[in-house]
């Protein structure tokens, strides 16, 4: 389904202000490494998300030492994140009835 992967991201939000990498690890060890989010991907999801005021970005200096680019929820990102999440039930309701669907 697309903007899957903006709504995962926003989830991981939801719980506080992450950087890219430690938001691609959250998802792939919260599905049990089923998801694996590659930075071709994540990124690109990043600016979409940032250019339309669901998440905002700020300049931080990690744990490690190093500069990276924290990400935040806002509340239009907040909001989008109960539609998207509402859709995607109504989604997977859909699928789970036609493939479980008995055939004749």
């Amino acid at each position: 389904m697309q903007g899957t992967l903006d709504m995962l991201i926003l989830r991981v939000l939801l719980f506080g202000p992450a950087h890219g990498q430690a938001i691609a690890k959250t998802i792939q060890r919260t599905s049990d490494d089923l998801l694996l989010i590659e930075q071709g991907s994540l990124y690109p999801a990043l600016h979409r998300l940032e250019d339309r005021e669901f998440i905002v970005g700020q300049w931080q200096t990690s744990d490690k030492g190093k500069r990276a680019r924290y990400y935040s929820l806002t509340p239009h990102g907040r909001k989008r994140l109960i539609q998207e999440h509402s859709r995607w039930k109504q989604f997977a309701r859909a699928i789970v009835m036609v493939m479980d669907r008995e055939t004749k």
